[in-house]
């Protein structure tokens, strides 16, 4: 994890809210998505897993990013600014059976063309349903992540009633599983955007670190020029 700078205690003061977000544009492939310096995290999870309806919810605007019973409505790469600072980005779900082989492996390659290309990217937010056990595909996102030395938080979704057998039962193989593989579990938060859950810790997780991170944007920017 990054670490805090020397006004993380002012930053910690002025972020924990998001007092503006707006709608920045969708693109169809990582090279044509912004060029500005400005830290960008992902969303990235199964299709229907509450990608957008978190991003709404962490906005308190839940027009801001669109919102489908269907799931695999999410073709782009869609981008969203927050406090003109930094940028939510909403990727294609991926897992979505009802889509042909064709479209989902034109989704997975954008989606991974993404993760493995972009400078600007600060980490991922990878959310899973917290009312089902580990998937498959999930995990396989997830070990690409460590393949690649990617900054991961895990965000269980839909965490409604976070105490029911259920979802302990789900987190606790999440964490089974991932030990398996890790010396260090990534950080997990739990999030309904129903019952108002996950907002303040998604808001501090970013504040602490931003800093930090637009210094190592910036750096890595500038290598590549």
């Amino acid at each position: 994890m990054l670490r805090l700078d020397n006004n993380a205690a002012f930053l910690h003061q002025v972020e924990t809210k998001i007092y503006k977000a707006e709608y920045r544009g969708s693109y169809s492939t990582v090279e044509k998505c912004p060029e500005a310096a400005i830290p960008e995290f992902a969303f990235v999870g199964r299709s229907n897993c509450g990608k957008s309806s978190l991003i709404n919810y962490l906005c308190s605007n839940p027009k801001l990013a669109h919102v489908s019973s269907t799931p695999g409505k999410t073709q782009s790469i869609n981008y969203f600014l927050v406090n003109e600072r930094w940028f939510w980005v909403d990727l294609p779900g991926y897992g979505y059976a009802k889509r042909s082989k064709t479209q989902r492996e034109a989704w997975d390659k954008m989606l991974k063309s993404y993760i493995s290309k972009r400078k600007q990217l600060a980490y991922i937010f990878q959310l899973v349903d917290s009312r089902i056990p580990p998937q498959k595909n999930d995990l396989e996102m997830i070990s690409y992540y460590g393949e690649a030395d990617l900054p991961f938080v895990i965000v269980f979704t839909k965490a409604d009633k976070p105490n029911s057998p259920e979802i302990r039962k789900n987190i606790n193989s999440w964490k089974e599983q991932l030990a398996k593989d890790w010396e260090e579990l990534p950080p997990m938060m739990l999030s309904s955007s129903s019952q108002n859950r996950g907002k303040e810790q998604i808001y501090e997780f970013v504040s602490a670190q931003i800093g930090e991170i637009e210094k190592i944007i910036e750096k890595r920017l500038e290598k590549r020029q």
